[in-house]
This record gives structure tokens, C-alpha cells and sequence, in this order.
């Protein structure tokens, strides 16, 4: 099944890109924006700090979520950091090397015009969350402070202990309260999307379900936002929360919107290992601790005491194999690292599923009390889980999915195949570098947010809403057969998905997207009647840049 799909990149040099595009879009007159209403769907980083932003550029937005508070919602459990490139250390960082190593990162199937704005978006997000008072950790003389991360060689990443995602989600949500205390975000906890609203091939509304009562009701708006997350769940053990459901994007999807690349999955290396059939997720452990730590197993088939083999009888096979990275090496290379000595036998625990992160080295040479400083509540969570203490006891850690690079297609204005329907964050395909590069989920979340506040199409239902930029068409063959569905199958991730892929599999660089022709369905005449007057009342459809 083939489809035609147009990214609009602007033409030119790719530093030259974004402005050109800002330049390009005409503006939207302040009192024209209070007649546009603009549905966001989901309130983590991306959804809460684009709601936010629209209300302060003047829109009217209804924003739904399915926790019963903004502040619950899954950007919360990101750990280690967001990258910026700011080069505060002078290792010789730039927008420029975070663009090569996001593409590179994101296994060349990122669009590299998208990219580049990240990068060059990346320097203003820190100074905007530092703003909004997120703690990201400090030197001894009070300047911003940042450390190393899997998949560079430069110390890029911005903070704050383990809890980064925590900061940042704060930081986007007191902005969020704070316009919807001034009546421009009219919030809906406890709500479930199910299903979106397109009318004359244009999305304008969404059906919801509320989850406590269970009304069905309908919205409707020039411009629908998704920002649900991604599909990780689709697998039966992730580290994603139960309600992280990708149900939203799936029912976009059904009523017509692409998915690119769905088979790509991040395998994170850094996760504590199964421990029984009861549970319904896998915890996360922050690749922050790979900087101190150091990957080994037993040379031979050991279950002794970790503490009780000497050095010589281990192997630290990410700093034999990959000597320029170490035990910060890529995720994608230290996952089948790490899964090919546990099918040599040499994996630890009782399930033989896990290999040793071991911190004695870096407490001998810098001390207890500074790993505390710099671990303390991820080293606390280790221990109620496992009940074992990692300051004594080397942490077990293993594989597992814990973020998906494909999600909807989207073109350079962040919109999907169906006019009005704009996807940001982990929901849409095109900005990540997170297959290879730590520290890269939270920097695609926020640059939705820096797009609309600088000039992003924010209004995408309304006059113009395919933008003036010229691009590139592209033809694009979809094959069942490629196993590039949602649901994917166990044979299908054996072949086509993260740390087993081959090197065949790997060299791919379309965009694989598939077309829903299935009819348009019914539409609440409620809906309608309200996407009519929608139409009558469209205008210009651009947003003002802020300089």
C-alpha cells in the first residue's frame, strides 16, 4: 500500500532552515487568537508545556488527561537528564556535534531538518526551565553542572540527581496551573480519548470518555495536539506505567493518520531484571549510573558472591569490547552486550538474566558520600525493590524496553498525514536520538513547546494549514510482510526490533508509513455542526514570533 506524504522542509542550508521558516509564516493578528480553540491530549512535557504555551500566545485550549492530575502523568519517571547543547565543560561541544550524534543516535532515521531545530532549540530550553526554577544540579561555585551520557563523548547533560523528569514535569505543570488558574487551559483529568474527530479530511474535535462517570462527550477545536507517549507497552514487560496505553495515537491512526517506523524500540541496558511472573512492569535504573559504575560478569559460570571474585576472574566486557565508550557505550550496543554474555551463561542472578553494575571502584575513589550526593535516591529505590544494598551488593541490571523512536508521521511543522492533527513528543517519529543517545527523550519533549512559542504553525486547522516552505515529496511502500505493525508479533521482535536486529535490518533509512483507507466513520452531528463553524471562522493560519 503506497501513500504520497510531503515533510515540508524549508529549502536551503540546514542551520538556515528554522528561520527561514519563521520567517516565511505570516503572523496571527493577538485578538484573532481568543477565536481559536486548540485540543491538547496529554499533559506530560510535551502536552503541559505545549497547553501551557498556547494559552500564553493567546489561544483558547482544552487539554485532557487520563491521570487524575497533570503532575502524574509518565514524563515523571524519566531519570538521568536532558541534553543541551550548551558546551559549558569546552570539550569541544556544539549544535552542530548534538545534531551529528542525535542522527546518529536515532539510527539515521530521524529527518535531519527536525533534528537540527532540536539542537538549536536545545540552548534555549535549558535557560527556560532554569527560569521556571527546575534544580538542575549545580557546581560548588553555583554554575549549571553536567555529566556524561551513553552514546557521546561530551558532557552535555543537564540534572537534577535522579529525578530529572520529576523537575522538568514540575517546572511544565506550575506553568500549566498557572494559565489554567487564568481561565486559558480548561483542564479534564480522568479522561479518556476515544476517538478523533475528522471532518472533510480535517481533525476537529475528539470524542472522550470521562473515567470516573463515564460520559461520553465531544469537543471541538481548529487544531487537536496529541502527546500521549509511546507504544512501549505493546510489549508485555516495559518500563512504562500500565496507563501509558498508546490507545489515542491508535485511534488516530484508524481514522487515517501514518505511523513511521513503529518497529523501532529502545532496549535500554539499564533495568532491574525480572524477578517472577507477577509483575506487570519493569523498573528503569538511570543510565547516569554507567558514568561510576562498571558493567562485569563472571569470566566463567559463577553464582557465588559477587564481592568474593577476585578482579582477575571478571570481565568488564563493555570496556574490553568498546575501549572509546566504556561502560558508556551506546544503548543498542551495551543491550546486546549485555544479552550475549547472559546466552554465554555468565549472566547473574537466580533467573541468569542480569549482569553485575558495580560501584566499589568509584566509592573508593571518590567516596560514599559523593556517590550519595549523586545517586542517593536511585541507589534508596534499588533497595526497596530488590532489598539489597548497591553501596555493598554490585546493582543487577538487564535489557528491556523502555522507549519507542517510531510513533506517528509527522512533517516539519510537527503535523500528521491528516490536516489539524499535530503529534509531539515520543508520540510522533521524527526528533528522537534515543536508540543510541541518553539523555534525548526529554529534549524532543520540550521543543513542541519552543516551536509554537517561536514561531511553530499553532493554528494548523484553519487557512493554509500545509505552510509555505518548500519540501520534498517522497513515495513511501508499506509491506505487511516487514512486520512494521503496532502490535508486533514475537517473531516479528525477533527479526525486525532493537538489540536483535542485524546489520541488514539496520541499514534501512526510509520512512515506513502505512495509510488507513478505511471509511471516514460517523461524526456526532454535534461535532459536525461545531467543525462547520470552525470553518466559517477561519482565518490566517500562523503564529507570532517572539524574539
Amino acid at each position: 500500500m503506497t501513500m504520497h506524504v510531503d515533510a515540508h522542509v524549508p529549502s536551503g542550508p540546514l542551520a538556515q532552515k528554522w528561520d527561514k521558516h519563521r520567517f516565511e509564516m505570516k503572523l496571527v493578528n493577538p485578538a484573532n487568537k481568543r477565536k481559536h480553540t486548540v485540543i491538547v491530549v496529554g499533559s506530560g512535557l510535551a502536552g503541559g508545556a505545549a497547553a501551557a504555551t498556547m494559552s500564553e500566545l493567546g489561544y483558547n485550549v482544552k487539554c485532557f488527561c487520563f491521570q487524575d492530575s497533570p503532575r502524574r502523568a509518565h514524563s515523571i519517571a524519566a531519570q538521568g537528564g536532558i541534553n543541551a547543547a550548551k558546551n559549558y565543560q569546552n570539550d569541544g561541544d556544539s549544535i552542530y556535534r548534538l545534531f551529528y550524534d542525535t542522527i546518529k543516535g536515532g539510527d539515521f532515521r530521524s529527518r535531519e531538518g527536525n533534528v537540527y531545530r532540536l539542537a538549536e532549540l536545545s540552548v534555549n530550553i535549558i535557560d527556560q526551565c532554569v527560569a521556571q526554577g527546575v534544580p538542575f544540579a549545580r557546581e560548588y561555585g553555583g554554575l549549571l553542572s553536567n555529566r556524561s551520557f551513553g552514546g557521546a563523548q561530551v558532557s552535555r547533560t543537564f540534572y537534577a540527581r535522579g529525578q530529572t523528569g520529576q523537575q522538568l514535569l514540575l517546572g511544565a505543570y506550575q506553568t500549566l496551573e498557572r494559565q489554567i488558574a487564568r481561565g486559558g487551559v480548561k483542564m479534564f483529568p480522568r479522561t479518556e480519548m476515544l476517538d478523533l474527530v475528522v471532518i472533510d479530511g480535517k481533525a476537529r474535535g475528539i470524542v472522550t470518555r470521562d473515567l470516573v462517570t463515564g460520559a461520553i462527550e465531544s469537543h471541538a477545536a481548529e487544531a487537536v495536539v496529541l502527546a500521549t507517549g509511546g507504544y512501549g507497552n505493546v510489549y508485555f514487560l516495559s518500563t512504562n506505567a500500565q496507563g501509558s496505553n498508546a490507545t489515542a495515537i491508535w485511534r488516530a491512526y484508524k481514522r487515517g493518520a501514518a505511523f513511521a517506523n513503529p518497529c523501532f524500540t529502545q532496549i535500554h541496558p539499564t533495568c532491574i531484571p525480572v524477578t517472577g511472573e507477577h509483575q506487570s512492569k519493569l523498573t528503569l535504573m538511570s543510565e547516569s549510573l554507567r558514568n561510576d559504575g562498571r558493567v562485569w560478569v563472571p569470566k566463567k559460570p559463577d553464582k557465588s558472591d559477587p564481592r568474593q571474585i577476585p578482579d582477575a576472574d571478571r570481565d568488564y566486557f563493555l570496556e574490553r569490547k568498546y575501549p572509546a565508550f566504556g561502560n558508556l557505550a551506546p544503548r543498542d550496543i551495551a543491550s546486546r552486550a549485555a544479552k550475549e554474555v547472559c546466552d554465554e551463561g555468565r549472566g547473574v542472578g537466580q533467573s541468569g538474566l542480569g549482569v553485575y553494575l558495580d560501584f566499589a571502584d568509584a566509592i573508593k575513589r571518590l567516596g560514599r558520600a559523593v556517590i550519595e550526593e549523586r545517586y542517593g535516591n536511585l541507589f534508596e529505590m534499588y533497595e526497596r525493590i530488590t532489598d539489597e544494598n548497591p553501596y555493598e551488593v554490585p546493582m543487577r541490571i538487564y535489557p528491556a524496553v523502555h522507549y519507542t523512536m517510531g510513533g506517528l508521521w509527522v512533517d516539519y511543522n510537527l503535523m500528521g498525514t491528516i490536516d489539524g492533527l499535530h503529534v509531539s513528543g515520543e508520540a510522533n517519529f521524527s526528533d528522537h536520538g534515543a536508540n543510541r543517545l541518553g539523555a534525548s527523550a526529554l529534549m524532543q519533549g520540550l521543543p513542541g513547546e519552543q516551536q509554537a512559542r517561536e514561531g511553530g504553525r499553532v493554528t494548523p486547522g484553519v487557512q493554509g494549514c500545509r505552510g509555505r516552505g518548500r519540501g520534498y515529496n517522497q513515495e513511501v511502500s508499506f509491506d505487511r510482510r516487514q512486520a512494521n505493525g503496532v502490535v508486533v508479533s514475537s517473531r516479528a521482535r525477533e527479526n525486525h526490533v532493537g538489540v536483535l536486529r542485524d546489520v541488514a535490518q539496520r541499514s534501512g533509512t526510509q520512512d515506513r508509513v502505512e495509510e488507513n483507507p478505511g471509511a471516514k466513520g460517523r461524526v456526532l452531528a454535534r461535532c459536525q455542526r461545531a467543525g462547520e463553524r470552525c470553518g466559517a471562522q477561519s482565518g490566517p493560519r500562523e503564529s507570532r514570533t517572539r524574539r
